[in-house]
């Protein structure tokens, strides 16, 4: 196996060009996530971004934007979210399992699409075998202006539709995307769901795609997805310095 490639800070225009379609999702003014555009109109995150970490109820109200590419106190597109669609078998409770994990999925539809040729969707692909090479783009608590891409780690195991990945990840890294590079493309195989501990070694969780996005596309064109529906009289709230609940989780399985 490789040995796994520390993070690199994607801060400027040709480190991060490629990843402008990973992007930092404001929620509320009180906290992010990474979120990933994987068509002009739809960002796919984690579920649990999409509830409030102390009362554990779902956010159906309110103010989220995506920043496509935010570093440095620039996106290189803004858009508002209209509606949110969230895995109709996740289940939100502190208790981290298999369950909420391998569920923890949500589509995002933009208010606007985004057609700029610099940001591209990315696809996504099958889900990769125990000791594949993936790699990581993610926003976190101590890198909130900027995306840091660590290029190589690897699947440790694959377990009830759960990925676990050495990849490095943080507060504010859930919903980032988890990629495979195929024919010089990097194309989404996970998203980051958690940040965990094995026999004493830091791992990351991921929901694997496949039947769960397919599922949650379902869920969007059957018209179950939440309009959101900003409060009246609410104002945007950027996200600077955040220290949010709506980050990743730690455990020790």
């Amino acid at each position: 196996m490789a040995k796994d490639v520390q993070l690199k800070r994607l801060d400027n225009g040709d480190d991060a060009k490629a990843w402008q379609a990973v992007g930092r999702l404001d929620i509320e003014g009180k906290g992010f996530c990474t979120g990933t555009l994987i068509a002009p109109k739809l960002v796919l995150t984690a579920a649990h971004c999409l509830f409030d970490g102390e009362t554990g109820t779902r956010i159906d109200e309110g103010h989220i934007e995506f920043l496509a590419g935010w570093r440095n106190g620039r996106a290189g597109a803004y858009r508002d979210v209209a509606r949110v669609v969230v895995h109709p078998e996740y289940e939100f409770h502190e208790t981290l399992s298999s369950e909420r994990v391998r569920n923890d999925l949500a589509l995002l539809e933009l208010a606007q699409p985004i057609r700029n040729t610099s940001i591209p969707p990315f696809q996504t692909a099958a889900q990769p075998r125990t000791g594949d090479r993936v790699g990581v783009v993610s926003y976190a608590l101590d890198r909130a202006e900027a995306p840091s891409l660590q290029e190589v780690c690897a699947v440790l195991a694959r377990q009830d539709g759960v990925l676990v990945t050495s990849c490095s990840v943080d507060f504010g890294s859930s919903g980032a995307p988890i990629f495979v590079v195929q024919d010089g493309k990097a194309q989404i195989v996970s998203v980051v769901s958690a940040k965990a501990e094995v026999h004493g070694e830091e791992v990351s969780l991921g929901t694997a795609l496949g039947q769960p996005l397919a599922e949650l596309q379902a869920e969007l064109v059957a018209g179950r997805a939440v309009y959101l529906g900003a409060k009246p009289g609410q104002k945007r709230i950027r996200v600077g310095d955040a220290k949010t609940g709506n980050g990743a989780k730690f455990i020790k399985p």
